[in-house]
């Protein structure tokens, strides 16, 4: 990987987050794939704090933008035909250049509410910017020129099925290689050319098993690197250079509605799911070399789409339910719940405070308090947001359905 590695192991916020890069919002959910942000300190206001230094139109999208250097990166479904990448300045909002290729689906009907468009969030390094479509076609483009370097067809070239609900996985890039959940299989690939390595945890077809919702994330447990990742039946840890399964988790889900980023806390995972419970569980392994994973509690709250973030010793969820719930690390205890919210949080936390966007486009800038909610601010950014707030400095990069908008705030 390019990005340089600081640090393989900080403590931060009270617990241990491992393979932190530098700071920069290069990938989903941030530079450790966690919400958490050490780059700046978010603002002590809102309200006549947050300028919006410019917006820029574009089409549909579900996918968050993404910052290398001075470059903010954008996806768009164009008229139900096309996708396309465009990188602007992030000081001006111009244009630097963009790439195009035909790549839409249909959702089935009953999803159609949710869109029908370009869903996973890119990731960039010094030399690559890859992306995602949602027919399941992986794209690495010079992240300065935007020129083509390889394209990976997941169903033509392996063999794996179409994602009924489009490709969803957030792709990942770690010492060489990107790591990505396909329609059929978790892949391997050589991020120089896109020749593939293994592929492993394959599922049978099918629109309630294949097409994973989750993205991968990376951590260090019981003494060893590796894969952490959720298919939509379980959650797994997976060997880097071999892609054998080290030991697998059955998850209850609805449907198959298994959507959360693991939310890895040292040698512990956190997770939930769509008409499933919270559960969070240790991995370690045996001095027989055998993994252990055991469940350290497990109780009723469900989450949806929003992953959480963990300040101190709680975990802050946007529920199923439309409310904020904070959960005790140590037994799952619920400190407390909120009022209802809209249908999709995106969170960021740095030190004891977090931002979060609604999916109504409001946002948030909240206390970590474990006795309420305690919301400092609130202001209106955006309209239908659902993709995933990003920040470098101080500025906020928000994109709704219609835009992508670049807020700034006094630190």
């Amino acid at each position: 990987m390019h990005l340089s590695r600081f640090v393989a192991c900080v403590l931060f916020a009270g617990w241990v987050v491992p393979h932190v890069v530098a700071q920069e919002w290069n990938q989903w959910r941030g530079p450790s794939r966690d919400a958490q942000w050490a780059g700046s300190s978010f603002p002590t206001k809102l309200t006549g704090n947050l300028k919006q230094v410019w917006e820029q139109p574009h089409a549909q999208s579900y996918s968050g933008p993404v910052i290398r250097g001075d470059l903010v990166y954008t996806t768009e479904t164009v008229d139900k035909t096309d996708e396309r990448v465009t990188a602007h300045r992030l000081d001006t909002g111009d244009v630097a250049w963009t790439a195009t290729w035909p790549g839409a689906m249909a959702v089935p009907f009953f999803a159609a509410s949710n869109g029908d468009w370009i869903r996973a969030t890119p990731i960039c390094d010094a030399e690559h910017l890859i992306v995602l479509g949602m027919r399941d076609v992986l794209v690495s483009l010079d992240p300065t020129t935007g020129d083509e370097q390889w394209r990976v067809d997941f169903p033509a070239q392996l063999g794996t099925p179409l994602p009924s609900f489009g490709a969803v996985c957030s792709p990942l890039i770690d010492e060489g290689f990107v790591y990505v959940q396909t329609g059929g299989a978790l892949v391997k690939l050589s991020v120089t050319d896109g020749a593939v390595v293994w592929k492993t945890l394959e599922n049978a077809e099918g629109m309630m098993s294949s097409g994973a919702f989750s993205s991968p994330t990376i951590a260090t447990l019981g003494g060893q690197k590796q894969l952490v990742v959720q298919t939509r039946e379980e959650l797994c840890g997976v060997d880097l250079a071999t892609g054998q399964p080290l030991w697998r988790e059955k998850i209850e889900a609805f449907r198959g509605m298994n959507i959360l980023t693991p939310t890895v806390i040292g040698d512990r995972i956190f997770t939930s799911a769509h008409s499933g419970r919270a559960q969070l569980f240790s991995v370690s392994k045996a001095a027989g070399g055998d993994w252990v994973v055991d469940e350290i509690w497990s109780q009723k709250t469900q989450a949806y789409m929003s992953s959480p973030v963990v300040i101190d010793d709680t975990i802050y969820l946007h529920a199923k339910n439309q409310r904020l719930i904070a959960l005790s690390i140590e037994d799952g205890s619920i400190r407390w719940t909120s009022e209802p919210f809209g249908k999709y949080w995106s969170m960021i936390a740095a030190g004891d405070r977090m931002l979060a966007l609604d999916e109504t486009g409001e946002l948030l800038l909240i206390s970590a308090n474990t006795e309420k909610l305690e919301i400092i601010d609130r202001t209106q950014v955006a309209d239908n947001a659902w993709a995933h707030l990003a920040i470098h400095g101080n500025r906020l990069i928000v994109r709704d359905l219609s835009a992508l908008k670049v807020y700034e705030f006094d630190e």
